[in-house]
């Protein structure tokens, strides 16, 4: 019997594993759950038969030792910053790993070691990443092979409130996947390609280099850069498109003061904060603002250092998310990023009949040099909806897709081998094929370039 080590239990991870266990008797394998939190694991294990829940210290050397070198493969959906450490042991131990997380340089460097030890270190597997470079890779090979040349390419991916939910917050956002990521995104700033010319965006003009999408089916949304965007024109084979862009998708209004958030210098894990939980939101604010700006009132302040209006919407969206509050935060942590961190957990839950939505659409301008045809434009937009009280639409496009891969490599026989992303043929088209099968596909329309 195969052995599956699943490390991290978090709001990403519950179709994963109920998928895995769904499967576990056609494919004959045993599903370990590793977390910190042990209730959380066992409540994802849910009693089944080929499953058990363990206590997973990631800091714990021996217990890592122990945990992969017992399985076949393991499927990493802990903190990015633990992804190197996680791929290192799996190396070490001969043992494969899927992980939903960005493949980063210290990865790359891997690819030889892993090629040497006979592992596949199989990354960006979940939503945004995985699905988005899946359909994406499908699609640009189907236009190439039919004579297309891609001249721009432009992606984006979101995890939002439905729109048809009941109530809506101020902020109109709700935290369906890791919260430290949504404090901490855009920390490493962006760039990208428009129209032959190098944007490069630092963190702290991220949240407000935006722009308006349409996205069929559900309306305007705005965007903002994801990431380096130029590393992926290699890996689609897109070297010579005028136009390389990734970006982020959330409803009007999210950007314009998350932008005043990191302005302030809020999302900030290097500055330890003594006693953090005796103070109060409103002490730790005061603390990011200079002796200069001077007021009656915090929210005057802080509207003078942001240049900002006292009473217009960012300030009442600051308040309302707690940043003002005079009560002992009680928070756990000892960052202004933690307190963050937890006041978006308090105040930006899925409530039970409250419905997620994730989002991913591909815009490509195509010509076809050699053939008596139009330039196009192609789109490609991928819709989903979660459960009130179920799974949610992050879970499950993040989760199945990861499902998919363990089945690929312990089952199927994938043969590939080193640092790899989801762009090669043998690991998109099976996958892609599985996500239709459970109702996760893209709806394509093809129109004239104007």
């Amino acid at each position: 019997m195969k052995q599956v080590l699943v490390l991290g239990a978090g709001k990403s991870a519950p179709y994963l594993i109920a998928k895995l266990l769904d499967m576990a008797g056609e494919c004959d394998w045993f599903v370990t759950v590793g977390d910190l939190d042990l209730e959380m694991a066992r409540s994802r294990v849910n009693g089944h038969s080929r499953g058990e829940a363990v206590r997973f210290d990631v800091n714990d050397a021996q217990l890592r030792d122990r945990q992969i070198g017992s399985s076949d493969l393991v499927v990493n959906m802990m903190a990015p910053r633990f992804l190197e450490l996680i791929a290192h042991d799996c190396v070490r131990h001969g043992k494969h790993m899927i992980s939903v997380s960005y493949r980063n340089q210290a990865l790359r460097e891997l690819d030889a070691d892993a090629l040497r030890e006979g592992v596949l270190l199989l990354c960006e597997l979940g939503l945004d990443p995985g699905i988005d470079h899946m359909s994406a890779m499908s699609l640009i090979h189907r236009l190439k092979a039919d004579g297309g040349r891609v001249t721009g390419f432009c992606s984006y991916g979101s995890g939002i409130p439905a729109p048809d939910n009941p109530r809506d917050y101020p902020l109109r956002y709700v935290i369906t996947w890791n919260p430290r990521n949504v404090v901490m995104a855009g920390e490493g700033g962006a760039q990208y390609m428009e129209d032959g010319q190098i944007k490069i965006v630092p963190y702290h003009h991220v949240f407000h280099h935006t722009w308006r999408v349409e996205v069929p089916g559900v309306g305007a949304l705005e965007a903002y850069p994801n990431r380096d965007s130029l590393s992926y024109m290699q890996s689609f084979g897109l070297e010579h498109v005028r136009t390389m862009i990734r970006g982020t998708l959330r409803w009007p209004g999210w950007s314009e003061t998350w932008a005043q958030i990191v302005k302030l210098g809020l999302p900030n894990e290097g500055a330890r904060i003594p006693a953090l939980g005796a103070r109060s939101p409103r002490e730790v604010v005061e603390m990011f603002l200079p002796l200069s700006v001077s007021g009656p009132r915090i929210e005057t302040r802080i509207a003078r250092f942001l240049a900002i209006s006292p009473t217009g919407r960012i300030i009442e969206n600051m308040r309302w998310l707690g940043l003002f509050d005079e009560t002992p935060s009680g928070c756990k942590g000892d960052t202004a990023a933690a307190l963050l961190q937890e006041l978006l957990e308090r105040k930006l839950p899925l409530a039970p009949d409250m419905k997620d939505m994730v989002l991913l659409l591909h815009e490509l301008e195509v010509d076809y040099p050699d053939q008596d045809r139009p330039a196009e434009r192609v789109t490609s937009t991928l819709v989903a909806k979660g459960e009130p009280g179920g799974f949610t639409a992050m879970s499950k496009t993040v989760g199945l897709p990861a499902a998919l891969a363990v089945r690929l490599v312990l089952c199927e026989d994938l043969h590939l081998r080193g640092s790899q992303i989801p762009t090669h043929p043998s690991i998109y088209t099976p996958i892609l094929a599985g996500l239709a099968s459970e109702g996760i596909g893209f709806d394509e329309r093809v129109m004239p370039l104007a």
